[in-house]
């Protein structure tokens, strides 16, 4: 069964097309990376894909339905979203933060039924925040302010989960911690689809590399297919150095192609 099924997709903003002729699937188990320059058009793809920006053509399937036409609940029961940009309206305790992600199952601040106050323990400790938890979110540095968002995104048990940049801001340990939790989603038989930067990164962990320029997938494949220096050059203008040591990869940019 695939979770998300994107064909065709084309996207305006301003009267430029952002997004031409995407095509996109995700299926139960899979971690894609989805990788590209500033302005490739990797959020506007995401947030199109949630109906949350108008397509001027294509089309997109999520768990059946078009997401365009799903209720707000609908949808967060069927995907989490984790945005680039995590504004905070107020300053919540980090766990009442992280139990917005179980809104769309009914629940409410304060009024946690026993399943969802589960899924909210469980998130805090996957993201190491129980030390946190009744800490105000406003509180907190960049890095653990982002765990605190993706904690809150775990905890909705969503099938599909989208995340934009879920590394920045982090250092070395909670970016390889927040990468493991991905991959640990998908291995237990949901599906993520990842914005990530930094190449070898993406593919430690991810099932398939999606590399996007100029609002177009010019590959999608496993990284041992799609990750080569040829590639990054293409993509970034970078001539970088491309290898796997011991069964890791290491990319170095080195000058401008």
């Amino acid at each position: 069964m695939t979770e998300l099924d994107v064909t065709g997709l084309c996207v305006d903003l301003a009267g430029h097309e952002v997004i031409t002729d995407v095509s996109l699937t995700l299926a139960p188990g899979e971690l894609v990376a989805l990788l590209g320059p500033n302005g490739a058009g990797k959020t506007t793809l995401l947030r199109a894909t949630l109906g949350l920006v108008p397509r001027r053509r294509g089309r997109v399937v999520l768990g059946g339905d078009d997401p365009a036409r799903l209720t707000p609940a609908e949808r967060a029961r069927r995907v989490a979203y984790l945005p680039q940009v995590r504004a905070l309206a107020w300053p919540l305790p980090v766990r009442d933060l992280v139990a917005l992600g179980r809104f769309a199952h009914g629940a409410a601040l304060g009024r946690l039924g026993a399943a969802d106050a589960r899924a909210v323990d469980r998130a805090l400790a996957e993201c190491e925040l129980q030390a946190l938890a009744h800490r105000p979110a406003d509180t907190l540095s960049g890095g653990e302010l982002s765990r605190a968002h993706l904690a809150r995104a775990l905890a909705a048990h969503a099938p599909v989960l989208l995340a934009d940049e879920p590394v920045a801001a982090l250092d070395p340990l909670h970016q390889l911690q927040v990468m493991s939790l991905l991959r640990g989603h998908a291995d237990a038989g949901h599906a993520a689809l990842v914005v990530l930067h930094d190449a070898a990164l993406a593919a430690r962990f991810a099932t398939r590399l999606a590399w996007l320029k100029d609002g177009r997938v010019v590959a999608d494949g496993p990284p041992v297919d799609t990750l080569t220096a040829a590639r990054f050059r293409e993509v970034y203008g970078v001539h970088a150095v491309v290898r796997r040591v011991d069964g890791h990869w290491l990319v170095a940019p080195e000058r401008a192609a």
